[in-house]
């Protein structure tokens, strides 16, 4: 058994490898730069705990450390808290935690899928050079807003909910950060399903980011150095005041 699961660890490592050997040099270049844009790998490692209101349908608290991932619905006052690595953890929801095992099965999943999708529209940037992704430099453009770019393209390979998407991201020449992002449901699409603006940064401890997506935006986005283990396992609403915020610091990162 222990060889098999070794075996499967190799082979996907193998193709996560590959991915990224099949992406171009200007690419990972243009991405590395990204990052440092950003605040720099170590300062994106370093960074623990992210919150973050996403369209005003949910709230969610990740612990980037641990895995363990809070999500309030806000439309339905359902709370799941869980640990995405794992894909373990509670729920409660009218009115009461539920406990049915085929349940907690069901919202664990839609958590982890909640969790995918909402933390790539936050910090997307930062995952230009994940394994299993492949970019290729598509040559210069501008920007909606009319600022000279580079165009790369994204896609991905055996990795996320959603292998076949496609994106393709302008990297403004100037400060080297990722501005307008379109999306394609499938790499073959000859038209995106939406092109839109990835502006503000701002910058939170060690990194910066961005919530301006146009006519849907991420707010209330912050970063704590610690916050109490009680967010993450307790249903009752949570209290940030008394946690160590990064957004409050007067070394903050400058743009």
């Amino acid at each position: 058994m222990k060889k098999v699961i070794i075996f499967c660890i190799l082979a996907l490592s193998t193709l996560n490898l590959r991915a990224q050997e099949a992406s171009d040099p200007k690419a990972i270049e243009i991405a590395d730069k990204v990052m440092e844009a950003m605040g720099g790998k170590k300062a994106w490692d370093e960074t623990r705990h992210i919150t973050w209101n996403f369209f005003g349908a949910r709230r969610l608290t990740w612990d980037k450390w641990t895995g363990n991932v809070r999500i309030d619905n806000l439309r339905d006052n359902s709370v799941i808290l869980m640990n995405i690595n794992t894909e373990t953890g509670k729920l409660f929801k009218y009115g009461a935690e539920q406990t049915n095992a085929d349940s907690l099965k069901k919202y664990m999943k839609q958590g982890k899928g909640a969790w995918i999708n909402d933390s790539y529209w936050l910090t997307m940037p930062f995952k230009l050079r994940d394994n299993g992704v492949t970019l290729k430099y598509l040559g210069e453009a501008k920007t909606d807003a009319g600022k000279d770019a580079y165009l790369l393209q994204m896609t991905f390979k055996e990795v996320g909910n959603t292998p076949n998407n496609m994106y393709k991201i302008l990297v403004e020449k100037d400060t080297n950060l990722m501005t307008q992002w379109s999306y394609f449901a499938k790499s073959t699409d000859e038209k995106p399903g939406f092109t839109r603006p990835w502006t503000e940064y701002k910058p939170y401890g060690k990194i910066i980011l961005s919530g301006e997506r146009g006519d849907r935006d991420l707010t209330e986005i912050k970063v704590f150095e610690a916050l109490p283990e009680s967010i993450y396992t307790d249903f009752k609403k949570p209290d940030f005041s008394k946690a160590k915020d990064f957004n409050k610091k007067k070394d903050k990162l400058e743009l």
